[in-house]
């Protein structure tokens, strides 16, 4: 009788457990729903509208060419109202991810695009006008510093470029920085050093201001240049 009862209160606490088991993996299948359910929904927040798609259908035709949002980083980022990191506010051409971090070449805050980034890491970038975005390829005059610029290879001179393109340099009539007022109708050039994973030269245009001061651009890749790779100082 003795052994019996043992054996049916172990049985039980048997259950008890696997059904525990079972309402935790419940759970974490709940949880991973709503995890891609949220994606979804903040893939569509970030989605450029139907419209703007319908309008640049026959420019997204070309190869390396994309439509983005970018959000203010000041609304969503800081106050974390998104999952994904960096809330939308930055974005990668070769990667094709908002998420911050894989490559990012470009962000938006304060009404301002940015490319500076952690590390020793930098970009330039310019605003060229009112300017299509089909008038703007490698025989552009416009592009020739951009172009033709190298990137450095020791640690100390690439952060002293970060810090000189920070300031803004003149190059004919041409004002190159790392920050410049996002304006609509008006295109920009830019170039995105990240050593150990991409250098690449991007024209893209803002095409649209939305009343959340997001902004939707249409971006073209214009040339990818040999992986950058960093000798760091001792």
């Amino acid at each position: 009788m003795r052994y019996t009862l043992i054996i049916a209160v172990f049985a039980a606490l048997c259950v008890t457990a696997s059904a525990q088991s079972e309402s935790r993996d419940q759970v974490m299948n709940q949880i991973e729903a709503k995890r891609t359910e949220l994606s979804a929904l903040e893939a569509k927040l970030l989605a450029p509208s139907d419209e703007d798609q319908a309008a640049y259908a026959e420019f997204l035709k070309q190869p390396d060419t994309g439509l983005v949002r970018l959000l203010p980083r000041e609304t969503y980022d800081k106050d974390k109202k998104l999952t994904i990191r960096g809330g939308g506010a930055y974005y990668s051409f070769t990667r094709r991810t908002h998420e911050y971090g894989f490559g990012t070449q470009i962000g938006l805050e304060q009404d301002s695009f940015s490319v500076t980034f952690a590390g020793a890491d930098y970009g330039m970038l310019a605003r060229v006008g009112d300017v299509p975005l089909s008038a703007i390829n490698l025989e552009n005059p416009a592009l020739n510093f951009l172009a033709s610029y190298e990137a450095v290879v020791e640690e100390p001179q690439a952060r002293s470029e970060y810090r000189r393109f920070a300031n803004g340099i003149k190059v004919g009539d041409i004002f190159y920085k790392t920050h410049l007022p996002a304006i609509i109708n008006n295109t920009y050039i830019l170039r995105g050093i990240h050593y150990s994973d991409s250098d690449v030269l991007v024209a893209f245009r803002v095409v649209q201001k939305d009343s959340d001061d997001s902004v939707i651009i249409l971006w073209k890749l214009l040339k990818k240049y040999p992986k950058p790779e960093l000798a760091r100082a001792n």
